[in-house]
């Protein structure tokens, strides 16, 4: 039989995705060592964070995603200058559909004095030959794209510099807070060894894995796990430009395909195009990686109609999971000394530095998540 590795530390995150690997970073900058237990290995494609880029959206009417926004855009540029890599390429959003949400979100910006302009479909047709345009456009020069899979390099490389310990290959199961100011954590190693860590406090962020995990030790909303299935197109003219963008369902028609259509130009791939919260509900130990006929199909006669400039017979096709609550936003929150982040939804990537903060703040108990995102404000 396996001896028992011990282990201890001021905090054990759980999950060393982006979110996870956010918070390890955050709590071993103030200090704090740090143990991440991952179940795979650095950059797998089993989840939520793997990928070339994620939009850098800023199209948000809520105060409190336009916080976040502001904050993680100052993040994101220190964490650059920390690592060494780049990590925004800010070659501006678009977002058009509905005049009345895209004005809504026009309104929120500008009254932050953000840089941004609404064009007719003209005007951003011209500009954008690529795409087609029905409706007044919201442009936002300095939003575009995260480099996630260099944002993941990133994040690994300053949280081991402030002495994180990352132990891939190492799958929970099982938090125990044993008593106040103390919390167990069971895991095995990928050669089946057990492993038993203590620490002060813990930090979930387990993506669609949390719903198991934290059952009994913080109340949840409903947690749906999919399998969304995005694409990249090539483009007809690589010479022409491609900002990320924002396309808002508004017709029947676009509602049956879909729902809302987000995506961004990846060097190298081409251009990336995806329905939001749209696949099948899966279990993530047991997924098929591929999108149905249908769903393929209403992803090729959407860039067909709306994209002129990429060739919708091109798609390379991605696979990864949204874990969505009823509402759409996020869970940060703290349980004694469980603290949790949880249900993304598909868009939260753009916040990654911003939530590490929030998360190392609740877990060191020097400050509290925004009340969106409570779980008081789930359970209402």
């Amino acid at each position: 039989m396996s001896r028992t590795i011990e282990l201890s530390a001021d905090r054990i995150v759980v999950g060393g995705g982006a979110m996870g690997l956010a918070a390890a970073a955050a709590l071993a900058s103030r200090g704090a060592s740090v143990i991440l237990f991952e179940r795979f290995g650095p950059s797998h494609r089993r989840g939520a964070s793997h990928g070339a880029t994620r939009n850098f959206n800023n199209a948000y009417a809520e105060p409190d995603y336009l916080d976040l926004f502001d904050e993680a855009r100052a993040l994101w540029r220190h964490l650059e200058e920390e690592s060494g890599r780049t990590l925004l390429d800010l070659r501006g959003l678009v977002t058009h559909g509905p005049s009345e949400e895209v004005e809504v979100a026009f309104a929120a910006l500008h009254r932050r004095k953000a840089q941004v302009q609404m064009l007719t479909p003209e005007e951003a047709h011209r500009r954008w030959p690529g795409m087609r345009f029905d409706d007044d456009v919201l442009f936002s020069p300095d939003a575009g794209a995260v480099l996630a899979a260099e944002a993941l390099a990133a994040l690994r490389d300053v949280s081991t510099a402030g002495g994180a310990r990352l132990l891939h290959g190492h799958r929970v199961t099982g938090i125990d807070p044993a008593s106040p100011g103390l919390v167990r954590v069971t895991a095995e190693t990928s050669e089946g060894v057990p492993v038993v860590a203590s620490a002060g406090g813990v930090v979930v962020a387990a993506g669609a894995w949390s719903s198991p995990l934290l059952e009994g030790l913080a109340p949840l909303p409903e947690l749906v796990v999919t399998e969304e299935h995005p694409a990249h197109f090539r483009p007809r003219d690589p010479g022409i430009a491609w900002p990320s963008f924002n396309h808002l369902a508004r017709d029947e028609e676009l509602v049956a395909r879909g729902g809302h259509v987000y995506g961004m130009f990846t060097q190298g791939e081409g251009v990336k195009v995806g329905f939001h919260a749209v696949g099948e509900t899966v279990d993530p130990d047991h997924r098929p990686f591929r999108a149905t006929e249908e769903k393929r199909r209403q992803l090729r006669d959407y860039v067909a109609e709306w994209f002129p400039g990429l060739d919708p017979e091109s798609a390379e096709e991605i696979s990864c999971t949204y874990t969505s609550t009823p509402s759409g936003d996020f869970v940060l929150d703290r349980v004694g000394a469980v603290t949790v982040a949880a249900g993304f939804s598909g868009h939260g990537f753009k916040f990654v530095p911003a939530i590490g903060r929030v998360l190392a703040d609740a877990s060191l108990g020097v400050g509290a998540p925004p009340e969106r995102f409570r779980l008081a404000a789930h359970a209402r």
